[in-house]
């Protein structure tokens, strides 16, 4: 499975990294981006899998790049991992069609708990 991890924080894009790996998803092939105007360009040229993106990003936000992909057609599961979880930021994800938003700090039960449905 290709998925793509896009966070402007290199060192956070290598923790969702590692708890990706450490809740079982060893196997999957990542590549990073580190804004969303990078990720969907690789979005775009990879056609992965699944997205993992943080909200706040220079260039594109997440839910800019969500929005984007959603007006080219693309329909590439998309989930949020971000350090805010308000209602109001849940529901702008979901209305545009996010599958979910993990607010950080997050464990590898909390992914796997949240990814497993949206993949098995």
């Amino acid at each position: 499975m290709k998925v793509v991890v896009a966070d402007d924080s290199r060192v956070m894009r290598q923790i969702v990294i590692r708890t990706l790996r450490q809740a079982g998803y060893d196997w999957w092939e990542i590549e990073e981006a580190e804004d969303g105007a990078v990720a969907l360009e690789k979005i775009r040229a990879s056609q992965p899998d699944f997205v993992l993106s943080d909200w706040n990003m220079p260039e594109m936000t997440g839910i800019d790049l969500l929005r984007s992909l959603r007006r080219e057609g693309n329909e590439t599961p998309f989930a949020f991992v971000t350090s805010e979880g308000s209602a109001a930021m849940r529901q702008q994800a979901e209305q545009a069609g996010a599958l979910f938003l993990i607010a950080k700090p997050f464990t590898a039960e909390i992914f796997r708990d949240t990814i497993d449905p949206f993949i098995a």
